[in-house]
């Protein structure tokens, strides 16, 4: 009764499925246009033949190229791949009315594509000079296949699967041997789960399931199970729902001495595994010759255009193709009964192909790898044909794709193995827990989120980094396993794309390009990285950006993407909006595939404050901050460093710099102000962007929350450091100080840091373990009169030297007005010095100064800053230094006098009718300095135009470049007057070839 209901239910959603993909194909065909559809990977137009042969079992295999003639040498980015169901139109258009046949993809290059034609109804004839268009169809033969397969189940009654069906619906329940025999592991490297795995797995009777977290060596256990199996003389079937697994397990299966058969149409097969191809062993059998014979004089006979003999050719042609098949079937069925592994697709393993000159009993054990990725109903092509079954996978990855939302939440996208596990438990499942594939910081979010904490990383990956790699440098890039580039407040929202349902973010393309160049100039290779992202217009957005400048980088969706890895990954997520709407990120089995294909590095691009909407997104968005570097998008902005940044490049090669992005980072870490860089409280990252970019900066450590020790550490460190430098300084006879190459990174970002606050050269040497940093003291160039007179003002005085003034003299020289406010900066501070004394000794209020002096006092004792000029101390200030404490009058007439006056040194022009407010000091200035780079503020402009800019676009009313894009309704009516303008034309010319050829 479980059977029927199961059959009768899954039968329904099936179909519901099916007719939802005909409706998406109907609505491309109907609604979209040719060059949108390909764009959507879905269509290739105006291809031309490169080449045609009959393939096996006597069909024709069309090799289609873009047109080389003018200079089109490789596909454009499509979906397509072998298995694909496509139809061949004229350039007509992709209608019913110009469809030429129907096909099956067997092989997909970046430069053509096969496309295998049954001709054996009417005989197809291609010219190799017309252009054509090729559409993915919905897949028919799969579902006839899957519906064949569930009326089998339904009606099965003797046959060796009988015991199998009854424990997969619960009617009876998993059995063991009583005595199981030892086993002689001929893995001798296996871990001790996997050799639990195996034992469990050929102990039991009916089924056994293996569940494999990625990295965890399912496919090295699923080998060795096939190996046991076969080294006791019984036959396996093995299945997988791709291409590309059963092309895995070929490989891996190649290596024994077991006789391993591959059917269908393997795509891009290595070298070592065409061997065991059915084409190859079928070419090296006895009856090759004579099957090549046949073929020789099919292909012959299909190029004879005479008129005259056309009935005749047929009928030869037709006799020979019978002739072909009875060989071949003789032939295959040999080459099957020899076999020891047969290996298929799931749907590869149908009734109607080759394994129908089998006998029903022929395979002991059935083999499904990656089980969680398959529709169950796929799943019983083949375990109908043996009597135990062994399902490899991870339910907690991808399931299957579903067309139809309402069909997948009916239970349409419930895995044969997943329902097994809510029935049976972990009785009938061994989970591997060592993984070799990720670093442990990468391995432990996946492992808490989704696996129960049971994974644990093999001490050959526990650590691993991308500068452990051949050719790769020590940066910070590479150096560390979790990198967050956060997104959040710089502007950088997703594209609001009419009538689209996929998402892109231009702004994470471009911080996705620049830590991709960061990653290839530190010498990681392009074809160890990947690029990721879960949606496919951000997918087309990354291609177009990268694709040309690294043909080698691997760039795909999330869907794409399952199974494989790499060392670097980059995860582009997308979304970021003030809704935060996270779409399909909710899909928690998505984004654990997405993270867990790293190996040595993970670099998640997002916008946080999006993001951490959803629960298991913000678990990883913790995860990365508690245990990664965290970055802002700011610091990857173009042209945020400030234009007076003063460092000498000289001596620093340009291999040892990362990247231009990671030189920028470098540099606006140098220019921190030292209050923020002595543990000042981080801003959050809900504040403005620049204030993110200075805490983003900043943080050298990997966290941008660390503990209060960590920040005391760091800020004991930096006393050290800079009390050493402050001894270099006063020893006159020591030229430059050498740091050790000792030094961590953070030690030489602290020295960079202390001398740019003191005006000192600071220069990197050496590469990876042998760089070092020297300070030296900068070239002071004065006036000979400027010179002579501080030398003799320095030996009159003959005083001990004060940090303040020890860092004023050693401030890179600006200009004689720069060095003369610092002589009456010095000079002033002398004065306030004895006017304190004399007040402590009279305890009396001295008597008033100039009006030079009024203007001058209360000016902070810090040294001057990098800017060329400087403000006086505010109005109250100066009002307050000015009257006495007990007459309030005179305060508040000082006050009034002090703010009616230009707050710029030494200027004395009225700002009560002529006056600018400065927006960064709060100071009112004259119309002659009231610009801030001249009166100081000339940093704070900077970053505020830049902030502007970022976020806005434009910098003013009426800056920025005028928006030139076309209306989007506009544009797809012009696309389609083209379309039809080009199709009426191409009808046109038509009849002119005709009429040529006639």
């Amino acid at each position: 009764m479980a059977v029927e209901k199961f059959v009768v239910k899954t039968l329904e959603l099936l179909q519901e499925e099916r007719e939802a993909e005909i409706e998406e194909t109907r609505t491309w065909q109907e609604n979209i246009s040719l060059k949108d559809l390909q764009n959507k990977g879905v269509c290739l137009l105006k291809l031309q033949i490169g080449s045609q042969s009959t393939g096996l079992y006597g069909r024709t295999v069309v090799v289609l190229e873009p047109r080389k003639h003018l200079g089109f040498s490789s596909l454009p980015s499509n979906s397509f791949g072998p298995g694909d169901i496509v139809g061949l139109y004229d350039t007509g258009g992709c209608t019913a009315a110009s469809q030429i046949g129907t096909g099956i993809v067997t092989r997909v290059s970046q430069a053509s594509i096969s496309v295998a034609f049954d001709d054996s109804k009417d005989g197809l004839s291609f010219d190799t000079d017309a252009l054509y268009n090729l559409l993915k169809l919905a897949n028919d033969v799969t579902y006839k296949r899957m519906k064949h397969a569930l009326n089998a189940l339904n009606g099965y009654n003797n046959g060796p699967a009988a015991n199998l069906i009854n424990v997969l619906f619960g009617d009876t329940e998993p059995s063991s041997q009583s005595q199981p025999n030892e086993v002689e592991f001929l893995n001798m490297s296996l871990d001790d789960s996997q050799r639990e795995a195996v034992s469990f797995a050929l102990s039991q009777r009916e089924l056994a399931v293996i569940h494999g977290p990625p990295g965890t060596g399912k496919t090295t256990t699923v080998v060795e199970i096939i190996l046991q199996v076969v080294k006791q003389g019984q036959k396996v079937l093995c299945c997988a729902p791709s291409n590309v697994a059963v092309d895995n397990l070929v490989e891996r299966l190649a290596r024994s001495k077991a006789k391993v058969l591959r059917l269908g149409h393997p795509a891009r097969l290595l070298d070592s595994i065409q061997k065991h191809s059915l084409d190859a062993i079928l070419a090296q059998s006895d009856n090759a010759n004579i099957i090549a014979d046949i073929r020789k004089d099919i292909d012959k006979a299909s190029k004879m255009h005479e008129k005259g003999e056309r009935v005749n050719f047929k009928k030869e042609i037709g006799e020979l193709r019978k002739e072909l098949k009875t060989r071949e079937a003789t032939a295959i069925t040999q080459i099957l009964k020899s076999a020891d592994v047969v290996l298929s697709t799931n749907t590869g393993a149908c009734d109607n192909g080759p394994l129908k000159f089998l006998p029903a009993e022929h395979f002991d054990w059935v083999v499904i790898d990656e089980c969680a990725q398959a529709l169950e109903s796929s799943c019983w092509i083949a375990l109908l044909r043996a009597r135990k079954c062994i399902l490899a996978g991870d339910y907690k990855q991808l399931p299957p794709t579903i067309k139809s939302q309402t069909a997948a939440t009916k239970g349409l996208s419930l895995s044969l193995m997943e329902r097994l596990i809510q029935m049976y438990g972990d009785s009938v499942v061994r989970m591997l827990t060592v993984q070799y594939r990720m670093n442990s910081d990468i391995m432990d979010w996946a492992s808490k989120e989704m696996y129960q904490g049971k994974l644990t990383a093999h001490i050959s990956v526990e650590r691993h980094l991308l500068k452990d790699l051949p050719g790769v440098v020590d940066v910070e890039e590479t150096s560390t396993p979790l990198l967050l580039i956060d997104t959040a407040g710089c502007g950088l929202s997703e594209m609001d794309v009419t009538d689209e349902q996929s998402k892109g973010n231009q702004g994470e393309v471009d911080i996705v390009e620049l830590h991709i160049k960061a990653l290839i100039e530190a010498g990681v290779k392009a074809k160890d990285i990947a690029v990721i992202a879960p949606y496919n217009l951000q997918v087309d957005l990354l291609r177009q950006k990268l694709s040309a400048k690294h043909p080698e980088l691997e760039i795909k969706s999330v869907d794409g993407f399952q199974g494989r890895e790499k060392e670097a990954v980059v995860l582009s997520l997308v979304r970021s909006n003030r809704k935060g709407e996270v779409g399909f990120l909710a899909e928690d089995r998505r984004i654990n595939v997405a993270v867990t294909r790293a190996r040595r590095h993970i670099a998640v691009v997002c916008d946080t404050q999006t993001v951490r909407n959803h629960a298991f997104l913000k678990s990883l968005t913790d995860h990365m901050t508690e245990l990664g570097e965290v970055r802002t998008a700011f610091e990857y902005i173009q042209d945020v460093v400030p234009q007076n940044y003063t460092r000498d490049h000289k001596n620093i090669k340009a291999n040892t710099s990362a990247s231009s992005c990671t030189s920028t980072k470098q540099k606006v870490k140098d220019q921190l102000p030292s209050k923020m860089k002595q543990g000042q409280k981080k801003s959050s990252s809900s504040d403005s962007c620049h204030k993110e970019s200075i805490a983003g900066s900043e943080k050298h450590t990997k966290s941008c929350i660390s503990a209060l020790t960590k920040e005391e550490q760091n800020q004991n460190r930096y006393t050290e450091i800079r009390e050493q430098v402050e001894r270099f300084l006063t020893d006159l006879n020591q030229s430059e100080l050498p740091f050790p190459s000792s030094f961590n990174s953070h030690d030489r970002l602290l020295v960079h840091q202390i001398a740019e606050e003191l005006g000192l050269v600071h220069e990197s040497r050496g590469e990876g373990k042998d760089r070092c940093i020297t300070i030296s003291r900068p070239l002071v160039t004065t006036s000979a009169e400027d010179t002579t007179q501080a030398e003799q003002k320095e030996a009159k005085e003959d005083e001990p030297i004060t940090n303040t003034q020890r860092e004023t003299l050693c401030q890179p020289s600006l200009d004689l007005k720069t060095l003369h406010l610092e002589r009456m900066k010095r000079e002033q501070q002398k004065r306030e010095e004895n006017t304190q004394q004399k007040k402590q000794q009279q305890n009396s209020i001295p008597p008033a100064h100039t009006q030079s002096s009024k203007k001058t006092k209360g000016l902070p004792s810090k040294p001057l800053t990098d800017s060329l000029y400087t403000s006086k101390a505010g109005a109250c200030d100066i009002a307050a230094a000015a009257a006495p404490d007990d007459d309030f009058d005179a305060l508040i007439n000082a006050v009034i006098k002090a703010d009616s006056v230009c707050s710029f040194v030494k200027c004395k022009a009225s700002v009560l009718t002529l006056g600018q407010l400065c927006l960064f000091c709060n100071r009112q200035y004259c119309l002659s300095h009231h610009i801030p780079e001249i009166h100081g503020c000339g940093d704070k402009a900077k970053s505020h135009a830049r902030m502007r800019i970022s976020k806005e676009g434009v910098l003013y009313a009426g800056s920025g470049k005028k928006d030139n894009s076309m209306d989007p309704n506009k544009k797809a009516y012009l696309q389609r007057k083209l379309d039809s303008r080009l199709k009426d034309m191409a009808s046109q010319r038509k009849p002119k070839n005709k009429e040529k050829d006639s």
